[in-house]
């Protein structure tokens, strides 16, 4: 308890310095968590995109439906497919009319339908990237009777460009802040050690030991820490409630996103704090 007493005291003591050390802190995990709420509206809307990834087999004319069964039940062993439906060429027609309904009149007219029969293929969840369909994809073009395959590579592709781009946008801001957050954290603490010099090395001359001297400073630093982590959360929110309720819907980020922010913030404070403590100690004498 003497501890965070006197880890209190010490925010009270240089209020300025404190206050521009959780404001740092603040704003680091701040910009962390626009990007993490903006990046996990993305990851939700990727994944909903994800779900809708599929590879199409268009299949060359005449080819024996009992062969693209066996094919078929082939293909759905591979380790990243879910699924394989056989689209014949009446469906395909069907489908399109139906899809392109200014056009039924067109496709009623077809003496001869021009669409080919396909098979499409569902991937299963975790094997989306382009990497798993860009793999599949060229077993398809083995077949002999597989005319083209098709899986929309570029729109796979940006899709996890945009979540590379998110989610190392805030790492990098969030380093860059969290540095400066550090360095003034390091500041006050020095700041409070300095202005208890004379107490400090009194206490070295009676026997007391580092860690009892470094305790305070550390309270000091979790404490500027969970602040920082607090004003971090109140302005994420206040921002979620703004943009949510006047440009565009979005989704909270679930209760464990907050409780790690809280904790980075608090870590960030007593690890500015173990820092200035274990330099600035070594400055002082004894009696």
């Amino acid at each position: 308890m003497r501890s965070f007493r006197e880890g209190v005291a010490g925010i009270r003591r240089a209020p300025l310095l404190s206050g521009l050390s959780i404001a740092a802190i603040g704003v680091s995990l701040f910009i962390v968590g626009l990007f993490g709420v903006a990046g996990y509206n993305v990851d939700q809307a990727l994944s909903g995109a994800e779900s809708r990834v599929e590879i199409v087999a268009y299949l060359h004319d005449g080819v024996d439906e009992e062969l693209v069964g066996l094919t078929s039940a082939e293909v759905e062993g591979y380790p990243e497919v879910a699924g394989v439906t056989y689209v014949s060429k009446v469906e395909a027609l069907y489908r399109a009319s139906r899809e392109l309904e200014e056009f039924s009149d067109v496709f009623s007219d077809l003496e001869v339908n021009p669409l080919p029969a396909s098979l499409v293929i569902q991937l299963q969840d975790g094997a989306r990237t382009p990497a798993d369909a860009e793999r599949v994809a060229q077993r398809l073009e083995g077949y002999e009777f597989v005319e083209e395959v098709q899986y929309g590579r570029e729109w796979v592709d940006r899709l996890y460009l945009v979540r590379r781009i998110v989610g190392g946008g805030a790492l990098l801001l969030g380093a860059g802040f969290a540095i400066g957050a550090i360095l003034l954290i390091g500041i006050a603490v020095r700041m409070a050690i300095l202005a208890r010099q004379k107490e400090i090395s009194i206490m070295k001359t009676i026997g007391a030991t580092e860690s009892y001297i470094r305790r305070p400073f550390l309270a000091e630093g979790l404490f500027t820490g969970l602040l920082g982590g607090l004003v971090a959360l109140f302005l994420t929110w206040g921002t979620y409630r703004v943009i949510d309720g006047t440009l565009l819907p979005l989704q909270w980020v679930p209760g464990w996103w907050i409780g790690m922010g809280l904790l980075v913030g608090t870590l960030l404070g007593m690890l500015a704090a173990a820092r200035a403590v274990r330099i600035e100690l070594k400055k002082i004498d004894v009696f």
